[in-house]
């Protein structure tokens, strides 16, 4: 695979602006990503930015905390994809995790995945919150429910992706798609998290990592 088509373009801030959202289409066709990550308020434009192109629209739920009730959740799931998203990344409800609750975290991303069909679902674990033995559990929750991907973070936390999480993720999920996201700055890292097992990086950082 190209290692631009590793790539989500990422622009998430809270002071994002329209013409912000229409670079960061622009930069994801002239460089091939595979997607723009972006809020869902911008869903619907960013598809209009980039008609007749292959990148793919992403967006994400629950975002940043996590802590959104499931039927939240799904209805803005739902409504990304009435407005054009093609994938979804979510936030699982961490306190939950935290509770050692992971029955109700495995019923909320089934639920999510079943409303959203056959469009691409990536759950945020946010590992930076989460013990060795947290991550593991959830991660499992995940491949059982029929998601798509275990993603690492969001980005918001105390820290992002790492090597070793992304380690101890491919450990447990085997063969199942991964996405590193959070503090990929270099081209060094994104290799790093390919070899540890990414199949898929969240970054705002895509031009410089190629």
């Amino acid at each position: 695979m190209k290692k631009s088509k590793y790539i989500d373009h990422t622009l998430l801030k809270a002071y994002a602006k329209e013409q912000d959202i229409y670079y960061l289409c622009e930069e994801a066709k002239e460089f091939d990503f595979k997607s723009v990550c972006v809020n869902p308020c911008y869903v619907s434009y960013a598809k209009e930015c980039l008609k007749n192109s292959d990148v793919l629209v992403c967006t994400v739920i629950g975002f940043p905390l996590g802590a959104n009730t499931t039927k939240t959740k799904v209805f803005e799931a739902v409504d990304a994809i009435n407005n054009g998203a093609d994938e979804i990344d979510m936030v699982i409800n961490i306190s939950k995790a935290k509770d050692g609750d992971f029955d109700y975290i495995y019923r909320e991303i089934k639920e999510i995945k079943e409303a959203i069909k056959d469009h691409t679902l990536k759950v945020i674990i946010e590992t930076c919150y989460l013990t060795a033995e947290e991550i593991k559990e959830v991660s499992l929750c995940v491949k059982k429910a029929n998601a798509n991907f275990v993603k690492t973070s969001t980005g918001f936390g105390t820290a992002g992706a790492t090597v070793e999480n992304v380690k101890l993720i491919k450990e447990v999920v085997g063969n199942f798609d991964i996405k590193a996201s959070g503090g990929i700055k270099t081209k060094e890292d994104f290799e790093k998290m390919i070899e540890a097992g990414a199949t898929r990086i969240g970054t705002s950082n895509g031009k410089n990592l190629l």
